[in-house]
């Protein structure tokens, strides 16, 4: 009796074990893909590469929209630190008008990014010495 109680113990776990085996794990809502080590390796190395950066941000965007997967929220906000920083306001500002469309509750931080940018650069007194 004890030996047959075992043997449909084992005989239900392997089937338990088959059935779940076949169940896809939930697909995510964003493609958070390379995004956080970007971030990650931004922090880590005060700034970096950039190039490498942006660059990689980019390829995760491309391969979020193949994927038909959302953006999450930060990377084209975090792409606009990138390009700001290397220089290219234009792309900045493009990457920021997307952080506001795709998520709305960001608008009034996007703006005011977007206005500080659109200030002139106050020079330091020690500049002018």
């Amino acid at each position: 009796m004890r030996h047959m109680l075992n043997a449909r113990c084992i005989g239900l776990l392997a089937l338990a074990s088959s059935l779940s085996a076949c169940v896809a794990p939930p697909k995510t809502l964003y493609g958070w893909g390379t995004y956080q080590p970007t971030v990650y390796q931004y922090l880590k190395t005060d700034g970096g590469d950039l190039p490498t950066q942006i660059a990689a941000l980019e390829a995760q965007v491309v391969k979020n929209k193949s994927a038909a997967l959302a953006d999450p929220p930060g990377l084209h906000g975090h792409l606009a630190l990138l390009y700001s920083k290397a220089g290219n306001e234009v792309a900045a500002r493009g990457q920021l008008e997307i952080e506001r469309s795709l998520f709305p509750e960001s608008a009034s931080y996007v703006e005011f990014l977007l206005k500080k940018s659109a200030q002139p650069a106050v020079k330091d007194e020690a500049d002018h010495a």
